[in-house]
Protein backbone atom coordinates (compact mmCIF):
# COMPACT_ATOMS: atom_id res chain seq x y z
CA UNK A 1 0.00 0.00 0.00
CA UNK A 2 1.37 3.35 -0.70
CA UNK A 3 0.03 6.47 0.56
CA UNK A 4 0.76 10.63 -0.19
CA UNK A 5 1.18 13.12 2.32
CA UNK A 6 0.42 16.69 2.73
CA UNK A 7 1.61 19.53 4.56
CA UNK A 8 4.77 20.33 6.47
CA UNK A 9 6.26 17.21 8.32
CA UNK A 10 7.81 19.38 10.73
CA UNK A 11 5.69 18.47 13.23
CA UNK A 12 3.37 16.40 14.29
CA UNK A 13 1.99 15.38 10.59
CA UNK A 14 5.78 14.22 10.58
CA UNK A 15 5.37 11.47 13.66
CA UNK A 16 2.31 10.36 11.88
CA UNK A 17 4.35 9.47 8.84
CA UNK A 18 6.93 8.16 10.94
CA UNK A 19 4.43 5.60 12.25
CA UNK A 20 2.70 4.90 8.64
CA UNK A 21 6.59 3.94 7.39
CA UNK A 22 7.18 1.30 10.69
CA UNK A 23 4.06 -0.17 9.57
CA UNK A 24 5.07 -1.55 6.29
CA UNK A 25 3.24 1.13 4.55
CA UNK A 26 5.63 3.47 1.35
CA UNK A 27 4.64 6.97 1.80
CA UNK A 28 5.15 9.86 -0.47
CA UNK A 29 5.28 13.65 0.16
CA UNK A 30 3.89 16.82 -0.84
CA UNK A 31 4.38 20.48 0.49
CA UNK A 32 1.06 21.66 -1.03
CA UNK A 33 -1.98 20.60 -2.52
CA UNK A 34 -0.92 21.68 -5.96
CA UNK A 35 2.04 19.65 -5.73
CA UNK A 36 0.14 16.50 -4.32
CA UNK A 37 -1.75 16.50 -7.57
CA UNK A 38 1.10 16.86 -9.98
CA UNK A 39 2.93 13.19 -7.76
CA UNK A 40 -0.63 11.96 -8.36
CA UNK A 41 -1.08 12.53 -12.29
CA UNK A 42 2.63 11.30 -12.20
CA UNK A 43 2.24 8.02 -10.22
CA UNK A 44 -1.08 6.86 -10.91
CA UNK A 45 -1.67 5.20 -7.63
CA UNK A 46 -2.14 5.87 -3.89
CA UNK A 47 -4.28 4.38 -1.91
CA UNK A 48 -5.13 7.41 -0.38
CA UNK A 49 -3.57 10.99 0.67
CA UNK A 50 -3.06 11.78 4.35
CA UNK A 51 -3.52 16.03 4.22
CA UNK A 52 -3.10 18.54 7.11
CA UNK A 53 -6.26 20.59 7.80
CA UNK A 54 -3.50 23.74 7.66
CA UNK A 55 -3.48 23.17 3.63
CA UNK A 56 -7.23 23.93 1.51
CA UNK A 57 -8.78 20.53 1.72
CA UNK A 58 -11.54 22.01 -0.51
CA UNK A 59 -8.85 23.68 -2.71
CA UNK A 60 -7.26 20.11 -2.94
CA UNK A 61 -10.46 17.96 -3.67
CA UNK A 62 -11.27 20.36 -6.20
CA UNK A 63 -7.96 20.24 -8.00
CA UNK A 64 -8.45 16.64 -8.03
CA UNK A 65 -12.05 16.32 -9.34
CA UNK A 66 -10.80 18.56 -12.01
CA UNK A 67 -8.28 16.20 -12.77
CA UNK A 68 -10.98 13.41 -12.85
CA UNK A 69 -8.71 11.65 -9.38
CA UNK A 70 -10.45 9.81 -7.01
CA UNK A 71 -8.80 9.38 -4.10
CA UNK A 72 -9.82 9.49 -0.95
CA UNK A 73 -8.42 12.36 1.27
CA UNK A 74 -7.85 11.91 5.15
CA UNK A 75 -7.78 15.48 7.45
CA UNK A 76 -5.21 15.09 9.63
CA UNK A 77 -5.43 17.84 12.48
CA UNK A 78 -6.07 18.68 16.29
CA UNK A 79 -8.38 16.95 18.50
CA UNK A 80 -10.69 19.26 17.46
CA UNK A 81 -14.05 18.00 16.69
CA UNK A 82 -15.62 21.35 14.88
CA UNK A 83 -12.48 20.96 12.86
CA UNK A 84 -12.88 17.49 11.98
CA UNK A 85 -16.87 18.21 11.00
CA UNK A 86 -15.73 21.06 8.96
CA UNK A 87 -12.89 18.73 7.34
CA UNK A 88 -15.45 16.09 6.22
CA UNK A 89 -18.00 18.67 5.01
CA UNK A 90 -14.92 19.70 2.50
CA UNK A 91 -14.80 16.22 1.34
CA UNK A 92 -12.27 14.21 3.36
CA UNK A 93 -13.47 11.20 3.77
CA UNK A 94 -12.32 10.58 7.37
CA UNK A 95 -10.17 12.59 10.64
CA UNK A 96 -7.51 11.09 12.15
CA UNK A 97 -6.61 13.58 15.42
CA UNK A 98 -2.44 15.01 15.78
CA UNK A 99 -0.70 14.59 17.86
CA UNK A 100 -0.98 10.87 16.27
CA UNK A 101 -1.93 7.41 18.57
CA UNK A 102 0.03 4.70 16.90
CA UNK A 103 -2.82 3.00 17.90
CA UNK A 104 -5.19 4.44 16.06
CA UNK A 105 -3.16 5.42 13.10
CA UNK A 106 -2.69 1.33 13.16
CA UNK A 107 -6.70 0.33 13.40
CA UNK A 108 -7.16 3.09 10.49
CA UNK A 109 -4.62 1.70 7.82
CA UNK A 110 -5.78 -2.38 8.91
CA UNK A 111 -9.47 -1.06 8.27
CA UNK A 112 -8.33 0.94 4.73
CA UNK A 113 -5.86 -1.32 3.55
CA UNK A 114 -7.29 -3.74 0.22
CA UNK A 115 -3.63 -5.68 0.22
CA UNK A 116 -4.43 -7.99 2.48
CA UNK A 117 -2.83 -11.38 0.65
CA UNK A 118 -3.34 -13.83 3.45
CA UNK A 119 -5.88 -16.52 2.49
CA UNK A 120 -6.36 -18.69 5.87
CA UNK A 121 -8.80 -22.23 5.13
CA UNK A 122 -8.10 -25.08 6.61
CA UNK A 123 -11.37 -27.06 5.35
CA UNK A 124 -11.03 -29.73 2.03
CA UNK A 125 -13.02 -27.96 -0.02
CA UNK A 126 -10.71 -24.70 0.47
CA UNK A 127 -7.61 -26.57 0.26
CA UNK A 128 -8.97 -28.16 -3.42
CA UNK A 129 -10.04 -24.93 -4.53
CA UNK A 130 -6.14 -23.38 -3.48
CA UNK A 131 -4.03 -26.16 -4.51
CA UNK A 132 -5.37 -25.20 -8.30
CA UNK A 133 -5.12 -21.44 -7.61
CA UNK A 134 -1.32 -22.74 -6.75
CA UNK A 135 -0.67 -24.26 -10.04
CA UNK A 136 -2.15 -21.39 -12.01
CA UNK A 137 -0.76 -18.42 -10.27
CA UNK A 138 3.02 -18.45 -11.79
CA UNK A 139 1.51 -18.00 -14.70
CA UNK A 140 0.88 -14.64 -17.11
CA UNK A 141 -2.86 -15.69 -18.20
CA UNK A 142 -5.64 -13.74 -17.36
CA UNK A 143 -7.67 -14.79 -14.28
CA UNK A 144 -11.49 -14.66 -13.63
CA UNK A 145 -12.73 -14.62 -9.87
CA UNK A 146 -15.90 -14.88 -9.30
CA UNK A 147 -17.91 -15.74 -6.48
CA UNK A 148 -20.72 -14.30 -3.76
CA UNK A 149 -20.22 -10.95 -2.35
CA UNK A 150 -17.98 -11.23 0.34
CA UNK A 151 -16.02 -14.00 -0.21
CA UNK A 152 -12.69 -12.60 -0.86
CA UNK A 153 -11.80 -12.30 -4.35
CA UNK A 154 -9.50 -9.09 -3.88
CA UNK A 155 -7.58 -10.73 -1.02
CA UNK A 156 -7.23 -13.88 -3.44
CA UNK A 157 -6.29 -11.32 -5.95
CA UNK A 158 -3.63 -10.07 -4.32
CA UNK A 159 -2.36 -13.82 -2.90
CA UNK A 160 -2.23 -14.25 -6.69
CA UNK A 161 -0.17 -11.92 -7.69
CA UNK A 162 2.08 -12.54 -4.28
CA UNK A 163 2.77 -15.79 -5.69
CA UNK A 164 2.98 -14.59 -9.37
CA UNK A 165 6.33 -13.54 -11.17
CA UNK A 166 5.53 -10.22 -10.88
CA UNK A 167 5.66 -10.17 -7.17
CA UNK A 168 8.29 -7.78 -7.17
CA UNK A 169 6.24 -5.57 -9.50
CA UNK A 170 2.97 -3.51 -8.65
CA UNK A 171 -0.51 -4.50 -7.36
CA UNK A 172 -2.60 -1.50 -8.99
CA UNK A 173 -6.35 -2.30 -8.23
CA UNK A 174 -9.71 -0.26 -9.55
CA UNK A 175 -12.86 -0.59 -7.85
CA UNK A 176 -15.07 -0.49 -11.73
CA UNK A 177 -18.58 -0.35 -8.79
CA UNK A 178 -16.90 2.57 -6.71
CA UNK A 179 -16.34 5.30 -9.18
CA UNK A 180 -18.70 7.02 -11.62
CA UNK A 181 -18.65 6.50 -15.13
CA UNK A 182 -17.19 9.36 -16.20
CA UNK A 183 -14.30 8.85 -14.06
CA UNK A 184 -13.43 5.32 -14.79
CA UNK A 185 -11.94 5.52 -18.22
CA UNK A 186 -9.18 8.56 -17.44
CA UNK A 187 -8.45 6.21 -14.08
CA UNK A 188 -7.88 3.35 -16.78
CA UNK A 189 -5.72 4.97 -19.27
CA UNK A 190 -4.86 8.25 -17.85
CA UNK A 191 -5.02 11.76 -19.69
CA UNK A 192 -3.22 14.35 -21.74
CA UNK A 193 -2.91 17.69 -20.77
CA UNK A 194 -5.59 19.75 -21.88
CA UNK A 195 -7.63 16.37 -22.99
CA UNK A 196 -10.65 18.21 -20.90
CA UNK A 197 -11.78 21.02 -19.08
CA UNK A 198 -9.58 21.31 -16.24
CA UNK A 199 -6.85 18.42 -17.12
CA UNK A 200 -3.97 20.85 -16.56
CA UNK A 201 -1.72 18.20 -16.29
CA UNK A 202 -0.69 14.51 -18.13
CA UNK A 203 -1.93 12.13 -15.84
CA UNK A 204 -0.71 8.13 -15.72
CA UNK A 205 -3.69 5.56 -15.09
CA UNK A 206 -3.68 2.38 -13.26
CA UNK A 207 -2.84 0.12 -16.80
CA UNK A 208 0.57 2.49 -16.85
CA UNK A 209 0.96 2.10 -12.79
CA UNK A 210 0.54 -1.35 -13.08
CA UNK A 211 3.21 -1.59 -15.93
CA UNK A 212 5.16 -5.07 -15.32
CA UNK A 213 2.82 -5.85 -12.55
CA UNK A 214 -0.86 -6.60 -12.14
CA UNK A 215 -3.92 -4.71 -12.39
CA UNK A 216 -7.19 -5.81 -10.45
CA UNK A 217 -10.50 -5.07 -11.89
CA UNK A 218 -12.64 -5.64 -9.23
CA UNK A 219 -16.81 -5.77 -10.08
CA UNK A 220 -15.89 -6.21 -13.98
CA UNK A 221 -19.52 -6.37 -14.86
CA UNK A 222 -20.40 -3.08 -13.58
CA UNK A 223 -18.47 -1.25 -16.30
CA UNK A 224 -20.12 0.66 -18.70
CA UNK A 225 -20.77 -1.33 -21.66
CA UNK A 226 -19.17 1.34 -23.93
CA UNK A 227 -15.98 1.63 -21.62
CA UNK A 228 -15.43 -2.21 -22.26
CA UNK A 229 -14.71 -2.25 -25.93
CA UNK A 230 -11.42 0.33 -25.25
CA UNK A 231 -10.60 -2.07 -22.22
CA UNK A 232 -10.64 -5.04 -24.73
CA UNK A 233 -8.46 -3.20 -26.83
CA UNK A 234 -5.80 -2.26 -23.95
CA UNK A 235 -5.55 -6.40 -23.10
CA UNK A 236 -5.67 -7.69 -26.77
CA UNK A 237 -2.92 -4.91 -27.82
CA UNK A 238 -0.77 -5.09 -25.17
CA UNK A 239 -1.19 -0.80 -25.16
CA UNK A 240 -3.52 1.62 -24.02
CA UNK A 241 -4.17 5.45 -25.34
CA UNK A 242 -4.35 8.25 -22.47
CA UNK A 243 -7.56 10.25 -23.09
CA UNK A 244 -6.13 13.61 -25.68
CA UNK A 245 -3.14 11.18 -26.83
CA UNK A 246 -2.17 11.01 -30.59
CA UNK A 247 0.19 7.68 -29.67
CA UNK A 248 -0.44 4.59 -28.11
CA UNK A 249 1.55 3.45 -24.82
CA UNK A 250 2.60 -0.12 -24.46
CA UNK A 251 2.01 -1.86 -21.42
CA UNK A 252 3.20 -5.29 -19.83
CA UNK A 253 -0.05 -6.45 -16.83
CA UNK A 254 -1.28 -9.20 -15.69
CA UNK A 255 -4.88 -8.60 -15.69
CA UNK A 256 -7.52 -10.14 -12.88
CA UNK A 257 -11.02 -9.57 -12.87
CA UNK A 258 -13.37 -10.22 -10.10
CA UNK A 259 -17.78 -10.17 -10.62
CA UNK A 260 -20.35 -11.17 -7.81
CA UNK A 261 -22.27 -11.74 -11.10
CA UNK A 262 -23.24 -14.28 -13.26
CA UNK A 263 -21.27 -13.39 -16.39
CA UNK A 264 -22.41 -15.54 -19.07
CA UNK A 265 -25.82 -14.41 -17.99
CA UNK A 266 -24.64 -10.84 -18.14
CA UNK A 267 -23.49 -11.50 -21.69
CA UNK A 268 -26.76 -13.18 -22.73
CA UNK A 269 -28.85 -9.97 -21.90
CA UNK A 270 -26.14 -7.23 -23.27
CA UNK A 271 -24.45 -6.67 -20.21
CA UNK A 272 -21.48 -7.16 -21.16
CA UNK A 273 -19.52 -7.98 -24.29
CA UNK A 274 -18.68 -11.23 -25.09
CA UNK A 275 -15.49 -10.96 -26.75
CA UNK A 276 -14.42 -9.07 -23.13
CA UNK A 277 -15.89 -12.48 -21.29
CA UNK A 278 -13.53 -15.02 -23.38
CA UNK A 279 -10.37 -12.86 -23.38
CA UNK A 280 -10.68 -12.32 -18.94
CA UNK A 281 -11.75 -15.88 -18.84
CA UNK A 282 -8.69 -17.43 -19.57
CA UNK A 283 -8.72 -19.17 -16.48
CA UNK A 284 -11.15 -18.91 -14.09
CA UNK A 285 -11.81 -19.25 -10.49
CA UNK A 286 -15.14 -20.00 -8.78
CA UNK A 287 -14.77 -19.36 -4.43
CA UNK A 288 -16.89 -21.01 -2.80
CA UNK A 289 -19.14 -19.50 -0.55
CA UNK A 290 -18.59 -19.86 3.66
CA UNK A 291 -21.15 -21.94 4.24
CA UNK A 292 -19.96 -24.96 1.82
CA UNK A 293 -16.71 -24.71 4.14
CA UNK A 294 -17.99 -25.08 7.53
CA UNK A 295 -14.02 -26.15 8.96
CA UNK A 296 -13.18 -22.40 8.00
CA UNK A 297 -15.59 -20.62 10.03
CA UNK A 298 -13.49 -21.40 13.66
CA UNK A 299 -10.13 -20.53 12.19
CA UNK A 300 -11.34 -17.56 10.63
CA UNK A 301 -13.32 -16.67 13.57
CA UNK A 302 -10.12 -16.90 15.85
CA UNK A 303 -8.37 -15.27 13.68
CA UNK A 304 -10.96 -12.03 13.17
CA UNK A 305 -11.06 -11.86 16.93
CA UNK A 306 -7.53 -11.66 17.45
CA UNK A 307 -6.71 -9.44 14.98
CA UNK A 308 -9.65 -6.68 16.10
CA UNK A 309 -8.58 -7.51 19.79
CA UNK A 310 -5.17 -6.58 19.12
CA UNK A 311 -6.41 -3.38 17.14
CA UNK A 312 -8.47 -1.68 19.80
CA UNK A 313 -6.21 -2.50 22.39
CA UNK A 314 -8.19 -4.68 23.71
CA UNK A 315 -6.69 -8.11 25.52
CA UNK A 316 -7.24 -11.52 23.39
CA UNK A 317 -11.07 -11.97 23.20
CA UNK A 318 -11.59 -16.18 23.41
CA UNK A 319 -14.83 -17.71 21.76
CA UNK A 320 -16.72 -20.05 23.67
CA UNK A 321 -17.88 -23.03 22.34
CA UNK A 322 -21.31 -22.26 22.44
CA UNK A 323 -20.61 -18.98 19.99
CA UNK A 324 -18.79 -21.34 17.07
CA UNK A 325 -21.48 -23.53 17.46
CA UNK A 326 -23.71 -20.60 17.01
CA UNK A 327 -21.38 -19.55 14.06
CA UNK A 328 -21.64 -22.88 12.36
CA UNK A 329 -24.96 -22.89 12.53
CA UNK A 330 -25.55 -19.41 10.59
CA UNK A 331 -25.83 -19.63 6.95
CA UNK A 332 -23.60 -16.65 6.11
CA UNK A 333 -25.26 -14.87 3.03
CA UNK A 334 -22.39 -12.06 3.33
CA UNK A 335 -19.80 -14.67 3.51
CA UNK A 336 -16.33 -13.89 5.33
CA UNK A 337 -16.73 -10.12 5.40
CA UNK A 338 -20.35 -10.70 7.01
CA UNK A 339 -18.32 -12.88 9.55
CA UNK A 340 -15.56 -10.32 9.89
CA UNK A 341 -18.01 -7.75 10.84
CA UNK A 342 -19.63 -10.06 13.33
CA UNK A 343 -16.55 -10.26 15.14
CA UNK A 344 -15.22 -7.28 15.17
CA UNK A 345 -18.77 -6.15 16.96
CA UNK A 346 -18.54 -9.14 19.08
CA UNK A 347 -15.01 -8.29 20.30
CA UNK A 348 -16.46 -4.17 20.65
CA UNK A 349 -19.58 -5.02 22.54
CA UNK A 350 -18.24 -8.01 24.74
CA UNK A 351 -17.68 -7.11 28.46
CA UNK A 352 -15.38 -10.12 29.21
CA UNK A 353 -12.57 -11.75 27.66
CA UNK A 354 -14.99 -14.62 26.65
CA UNK A 355 -17.29 -14.04 23.86
CA UNK A 356 -20.24 -15.67 24.17
CA UNK A 357 -23.09 -16.94 21.90
CA UNK A 358 -25.28 -13.71 22.94
CA UNK A 359 -23.07 -11.40 21.04
CA UNK A 360 -24.37 -12.76 18.15
CA UNK A 361 -28.24 -12.17 17.38
CA UNK A 362 -28.84 -14.11 13.71
CA UNK A 363 -32.06 -14.98 12.52
CA UNK A 364 -32.75 -19.41 11.92
CA UNK A 365 -32.71 -17.97 7.74
CA UNK A 366 -31.26 -15.04 5.70
CA UNK A 367 -34.08 -12.76 6.46
CA UNK A 368 -34.60 -11.76 10.23
CA UNK A 369 -37.60 -13.18 11.52
CA UNK A 370 -39.95 -11.19 13.49
CA UNK A 371 -41.69 -11.90 16.62
CA UNK A 372 -44.87 -10.07 16.88
CA UNK A 373 -44.37 -7.61 19.87
CA UNK A 374 -40.63 -6.65 18.84
CA UNK A 375 -39.99 -3.23 18.79
CA UNK A 376 -38.75 -4.25 14.84
CA UNK A 377 -42.94 -4.48 14.36
CA UNK A 378 -42.58 -0.96 14.09
CA UNK A 379 -40.87 -0.67 10.82
CA UNK A 380 -43.85 -2.25 9.08
CA UNK A 381 -45.36 -0.08 6.82
CA UNK A 382 -42.41 2.00 6.45
CA UNK A 383 -39.48 2.28 2.98
CA UNK A 384 -36.36 0.20 2.87
CA UNK A 385 -34.62 3.59 2.47
CA UNK A 386 -36.26 4.73 5.88
CA UNK A 387 -34.90 1.49 7.62
CA UNK A 388 -31.50 1.89 6.01
CA UNK A 389 -31.18 5.12 6.92
CA UNK A 390 -31.69 4.55 10.61
CA UNK A 391 -29.40 1.40 10.12
CA UNK A 392 -26.82 3.74 9.38
CA UNK A 393 -27.23 6.60 12.20
CA UNK A 394 -27.62 4.00 14.80
CA UNK A 395 -24.54 2.38 13.70
CA UNK A 396 -22.64 6.00 13.50
CA UNK A 397 -24.13 6.77 17.08
CA UNK A 398 -22.76 3.06 18.40
CA UNK A 399 -19.22 4.19 17.15
CA UNK A 400 -19.38 7.56 18.59
CA UNK A 401 -19.12 9.06 15.24
CA UNK A 402 -16.62 6.78 13.80
CA UNK A 403 -16.81 6.65 10.18
CA UNK A 404 -13.99 4.27 9.31
CA UNK A 405 -14.97 2.09 12.28
CA UNK A 406 -18.90 2.22 11.11
CA UNK A 407 -18.20 1.79 7.67
CA UNK A 408 -16.31 -1.55 8.60
CA UNK A 409 -19.27 -2.95 10.54
CA UNK A 410 -21.97 -1.99 8.01
CA UNK A 411 -19.65 -4.16 5.22
CA UNK A 412 -19.59 -1.08 2.84
CA UNK A 413 -16.92 1.70 2.12
CA UNK A 414 -16.19 4.77 3.53
CA UNK A 415 -16.87 6.75 0.38
CA UNK A 416 -20.20 5.14 0.07
CA UNK A 417 -20.89 5.71 4.18
CA UNK A 418 -20.21 9.45 3.27
CA UNK A 419 -22.46 9.52 -0.05
CA UNK A 420 -25.12 8.47 2.09
CA UNK A 421 -24.51 10.94 5.62
CA UNK A 422 -24.29 13.97 2.83
CA UNK A 423 -27.84 13.23 1.35
CA UNK A 424 -29.13 12.16 4.59
CA UNK A 425 -27.61 16.36 6.05
CA UNK A 426 -28.72 17.75 2.53
CA UNK A 427 -32.30 16.44 3.68
CA UNK A 428 -31.97 17.94 7.19
CA UNK A 429 -31.05 14.76 8.73
CA UNK A 430 -29.38 15.25 12.28
CA UNK A 431 -25.92 13.21 11.58
CA UNK A 432 -23.27 12.49 13.96
CA UNK A 433 -20.59 14.46 14.13
CA UNK A 434 -17.42 13.07 13.81
CA UNK A 435 -15.42 13.13 17.49
CA UNK A 436 -11.23 13.66 18.47
CA UNK A 437 -11.29 9.92 18.41
CA UNK A 438 -13.13 9.21 15.19
CA UNK A 439 -10.62 7.13 13.62
CA UNK A 440 -9.72 5.22 15.89
CA UNK A 441 -11.15 1.86 16.80
CA UNK A 442 -11.36 2.50 20.67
Amino acid sequence: MRILIVGSLSGELGKAAKIVLARGVSIDHAETGKEAVSKICLNGDYRFIFCSVIEDISSLIKRMESERIAVPVVACGPEDPEMAAHAISCGAEDYIPLPPDPDIIAGFLENASQEKSTFLTIDPVMKTFMADVEKIAASDASVLITGESGTGKEVLSKYIHVKSKRASAPFVALNCAALPETLVESELFGHERGAFSGAATRRVGRFEAANHGTLLLDEISEMDIRLQAKLLRAIQEREIDRLGGNSPVPVDVRIIATSNRNLPSEVETGGFRQDLYFRLNVISLSIPPLRQRQNDIPLLAKYFSDHYSKVNGLKPRRLSSEAVEKLQKYNWPGNVRELENAIHRAVIISSHEEIDENCFIFADSNIPSVEPDSPTCSWVGHRMDEMEQAFIIDTLVHTDGNRTHAASMLGISIRALRNKLKEYAEHGVSVPPPNSGMAGLS
